[in-house]
């Protein structure tokens, strides 16, 4: 269908006067509502507003100005039918080939620390979204346009195709537009389902409506049997790894993504030049220096086996020193804030390594979310950040400076571990990790033979455990191997017990009061 008649009705009005004019040199008359037809009259564009159009004025505050005959039949009206045709005459309505709409901003205006009920409910759309799912229904004769970024492929189209759209770009075009209904309708419904009867919110919605956008289909998934494919939210999170950049590489797969994922956000949590190296989700050597080629060298010798194939992250720009000595062994990923041009030539000797960079942000997700059989689990986040203050010692021997530095470090590192959890620490470096345990006390002596193995000395270290020890035999494992200082969560009917131990031994432990579950 040649486009002759075209509504325009944007809350977003980005790029719709250079649209609109367009629109207008190529012929195309345009009808407009309120607000977008007062801003194309003062750009000297003509316009039909849409009450003169449909002889009808606008009226409770604007809420009904486009739901009226004339309209809705101009858009669902099937030029192949002919009883819609004869219809169409005889009422003397025009088609309206072209639908350009975007809705109220709902999700800004919930975003906002002071949005009320009522503020939320008057921006909720509702002659929008007829009219985009009316468009897009009928995108056999009609192109429906939600998103401003789709004006110069809009354009482009009119121009090259004699005013026409082709029939792909329209159906692409309809895809997006019920997607666009889809998550607005979807926000709606989060909100509205979280308010109580008082107008308080709830943590979590009593409807839950998720809506992503695809970013690529991956090989595989986490096995070679396995579909798979990769989505990121609708408004992806500052700093999170969907928003990353792939500077060079072979595509993410599935483990990648999962595990590249756990690196960032744990070398996020650090302040100073941090290094997490991450293997099958688990931090296998973390640490933090005076610089990242320190930091990476102290986190790989933590455990130089495991790390061969690993993921590392790193919380400063990437230079050309630590890309070498990081190209001396196997690494499937690398993702820092920014990686130096030396660094990227360095790295090109090796085209096939992943090489992701992401500046620092730290938002969280809303929610965690966890499939089970016909069903979900929905958590928020573990964003927990422990300081000395929340610190309380219970034993008679008393951690000392440089320890409790020391026991916040391997804290950090505990958290992105998997459940049970030892982490053996020293001078903001790890030394053991005992990881994904059904026993903490089994652990706790995986940690010991790791260290054992990569040949560091445990005396005088310190451990950080996810949970609390339920029996003392767990805490003399690690004390055994040369710990002299402990945090744990304590909690456990078994403390004075747990305690007495370490008294015994002329340990320091402190407690947190949270534990860090990691499944």
């Amino acid at each position: 269908m040649t486009i002759k008649q075209a509504l325009i009705s944007v809350s977003d009005k980005t790029g719709v006067i250079d649209l609109a004019r367009s629109l207008q040199q190529s012929g195309i008359i345009i009808l407009s509502t309120g607000g977008t037809a007062r801003l194309l009259q003062d750009e000297n564009i003509p316009v039909i507003e849409i009450s003169n159009y449909t002889g009808f004025p606008e009226m409770l505050d604007g809420r009904v100005k486009t739901l009226h005959p004339k309209i809705h039949a101009g858009i669902l009206a099937r030029n192949d039918l002919p009883d819609h045709c004869s219809a169409m005459e005889k009422a003397g309505i025009a088609d309206i080939e072209l639908v350009i709409v975007n809705l109220y901003p709902f999700t800004q205006t919930i975003a906002k620390a002071d949005c009320t009920l009522e503020d939320a409910i008057e921006n909720i759309d509702i002659g929008g979204p007829t009219m985009v799912r009316a468009a897009a229904k009928n995108y056999r004769k009609v192109t429906v346009i939600t998103d401003p970024a789709d004006y110069p492929v809009l354009l482009n189209e009119i121009a090259s195709n004699n005013g026409v759209v082709s029939a792909a770009s329209r159906f692409k075009f309809s895809q997006k537009a019920f997607s666009h209904t889809a998550a607005y309708d979807s926000a709606i419904s989060n909100y509205l389902t979280a308010i109580n009867d008082d107008e308080s919110r709830n943590d979590f919605p009593a409807s839950l409506n998720l809506n992503f956008n695809i970013v690529q289909h991956l090989r595989y998934g986490e096995n070679p049997h396995q579909k798979a494919a990769f989505y990121k939210d609708l408004q992806p999170l500052a700093g999170g790894l969907a928003s990353s950049h792939q500077i060079q590489g072979k595509a993410l797969s599935y483990n990648n993504i999962a595990d590249t994922d756990a690196a960032w956000e744990c070398v996020k949590s650090f302040e100073n030049p941090a290094c997490v190296i991450i293997k099958h989700a688990n931090p296998c050597g973390v640490a933090v220096a005076d610089n990242i080629l320190n930091a990476y060298q102290n986190a790989f010798s933590t455990d130089s086996t495991s790390a061969f194939g690993g993921i590392i992250a790193f919380n400063r720009p990437l230079d050309a020193n630590t890309a070498s000595a990081v190209l001396k062994q196997f690494v499937e990923v690398i993702i820092a804030p920014d990686i130096t041009g030396e660094a990227k030539i360095i790295l090109s000797q090796k085209n096939n390594i992943r090489v992701l960079a992401l500046p620092l942000a730290y938002a969280s997700n809303r929610y965690d979310l966890k499939r089970i059989g016909g069903g979900l689990l929905v958590q928020t986040p573990d964003d927990h950040r422990l300081t000395l203050a929340d610190l309380k010692v219970v034993t008679q021997k008393k951690p000392t400076e440089q320890q409790l530095n020391d026991l916040l470090f391997a804290w950090r590192v505990a958290k992105f571990v998997k459940s049970n959890t030892i982490v053996f620490c020293q001078d903001n470096r790890t030394l053991g990790i005992g990881a994904g345990q059904m026993s903490r006390v089994d652990s706790a002596k995986i940690a010991t033979i790791k260290a054992q193995q990569a040949g560091l000395e445990l005396t005088d270290s310190v451990v950080a455990s996810d949970a609390f020890f339920p029996f003392r035999d767990g805490l003399d494992v690690v004390v055994q191997a040369g710990a002299k200082a402990v945090i744990q969560p304590g909690g456990s009917i078994r403390d004075d017990e747990v305690i007495a131990a370490a008294d015994e031994q002329d340990v320091a432990m402190v407690f947190t009061g949270i534990r860090h579950f990691r499944h």
